[in-house]
């Protein structure tokens, strides 16, 4: 389904600023489908006067829909010999729905329509909560004919996108008294301290004598003054999302709309959430600092030993543990597990072939991208010991390079990582050498891959490591 942008763009005349006002528009009608209990469409006017674009359309969320079929995108012609009138607009219609054509005024102007389409069912009786939802809907709609509403908006709104009439509606006159509330509000400011019944108080008395904590550059007065606003507010361990929209009726104040809805528990949750997200990078931060001293530790001990493959076992297994400390050290400054692991590789392949001299260089191809940390850890291993097995036999004393590419097939992870050295010898078994019984061991346990060696074509070694992670 195309979007309002691109339809504006490719077939109707409206500038950027009349665009942005349908967008502020549709970021706010939920509440008037919700408030009419009503599918709405907006539809503005083809770029040379032959008809109509649907640009967009939203469905009640406390009725029934009468638009079983999107139509937003589609194009209903009109007369071509005159000049098209939005306000005649009259889309057809259709057994069973009544449909009404709201003008949308911007600066004076007629820019679009909104078409209200809504049950034509017969006269019944109807509650006090339908009556009230459904003036407040025609005020609404007053207000968006004279160019009234929406407000231009000062930025991203969370609360549009969470609250909803059946969340907790509060209707107030001009001087901000109480005049209906609905069951889930007036729960609510109970669950806030509120004692008795909310209707006949003021709302602005009553909230700020409740409130304990209101959300940080939110002022109670300048929520509920001229143009509305949204704030957070808390009482008694309850937290209670608020937004304030002011009634206007040719330019005067008319009373307040507040929609209101408790989020005690979802806060709640987010804290809980935060909270284990915050233990998990102090554990691994943790893991990081204890393996850091284990590798100082195997540095001492093997500056003690005088055997040289004592030294260098030690030595081995000092660059191990600080190939697991590098993993932990990243999930560390992470607010999830996942690793970006071109930083952990360009580590490693320094940290490795910078022991072996100026002549050694290494070259990265390609990128790993983000992998979870159980995948992360064991290929950070498999990494470290082909380079360090590359480091020691394939050079010698003398120059060369280690060339590490990366690709995706798919799901597949292709890792090659190749040397310009002596090749591999013809008594070649990976199994002898403790580094690539490892390197076996993580391949095909930890990341049910498979790995291969081979001679590069142009001398050396080749190491290839297929996995899906």
């Amino acid at each position: 389904m195309p979007s309002i942008e691109e339809i504006v763009a490719a077939q109707s005349r409206l500038n950027s600023a009349e665009l942005a006002h349908l967008r502020v528009l549709i970021d706010d009608w939920q509440l008037l489908a919700d408030l009419s209990f009503s599918d709405l469409v907006l539809w503005v006017p083809d770029r040379e006067g032959k008809g109509m674009w649907a640009v967009a359309q939203v469905r009640p969320t406390t009725g029934p829909t009468t638009l079983v079929v999107d139509v937003a995108g589609g194009f209903v012609p009109t007369a071509t010999d005159a000049k098209l009138d939005l306000a005649a607009f009259k889309p057809a219609n259709e057994e069973g729905v009544a449909k009404h054509v709201l003008p949308v005024v911007f600066e004076n102007t007629v820019i679009a329509v909104v078409v209200r389409c809504e049950p034509n069912t017969p006269s019944r009786s109807v509650s006090e909560l339908e009556s009230t939802y459904r003036k407040t809907s025609d005020s609404l709609i007053e207000m968006m004919g004279r160019g009234e509403f929406p407000r231009p908006s000062s930025g991203p709104s969370t609360s549009r996108q969470i609250l909803r009439v059946g969340d907790g509606f509060v209707r107030t006159d001009r001087e901000g008294t109480v005049t209906w509330v609905s069951p889930n509000a007036q729960s609510a400011y109970r669950q806030m301290g509120l004692a008795g019944g909310l209707v006949g108080l003021n709302i602005v008395e009553s909230t700020t004598r409740i409130a304990d904590h209101v959300a940080a550059n939110a002022d109670l007065a300048a929520v509920f003054g001229s143009g509305g606003g949204e704030t957070e507010l808390e009482a008694r361990g309850a937290t209670v999302l608020l937004r304030v929209i002011e009634m206007l009726e040719h330019g005067a104040p008319d009373g307040l709309v507040v929609l209101l809805r408790d989020v005690t528990e979802l806060r709640k949750r987010e804290r809980e959430l935060v909270s284990k997200e915050a233990t998990i990078r102090e554990i691994h931060h943790r893991v990081k600092n204890n393996l850091q001293t284990v590798a100082a530790l195997l540095r001492l001990q093997g500056r003690r030993m005088e055997l040289p493959e004592a030294r260098a076992a030690l030595k081995e297994a000092e660059q191990r543990v600080a190939t697991i400390a590098i993993v932990h050290e990243i999930l560390s400054h992470s607010f999830d597990e996942l690793v970006p692991f071109d930083d952990v590789a360009d580590r490693l392949l320094r940290s490795v072939l910078d022991l072996g001299g100026p002549g050694i260089e290494w070259e990265r191809h390609g990128t790993f991208g983000v992998l979870p940390s159980e995948v992360a850890t064991p290929l950070a291993m498999i990494v470290t010991e082909i380079v360090q097995n590359a480091h020691e036999h394939a050079f010698g004393t003398g120059e060369g390079t280690v060339t590490v590419q990366v690709a995706r097939i798919g799901d597949l992870m292709r890792l090659t990582i190749s040397d310009n050295g002596r090749g591999l010898p013809d008594d070649f078994d990976p199994s002898r050498s403790l580094g690539l019984s490892i390197v076996t061991t993580l391949v095909e346990s930890e990341l049910s891959g498979r790995l291969e060696f081979g001679d590069s074509d142009g001398g050396g070694t080749t190491v290839i490591v297929e996995f899906t992670p």
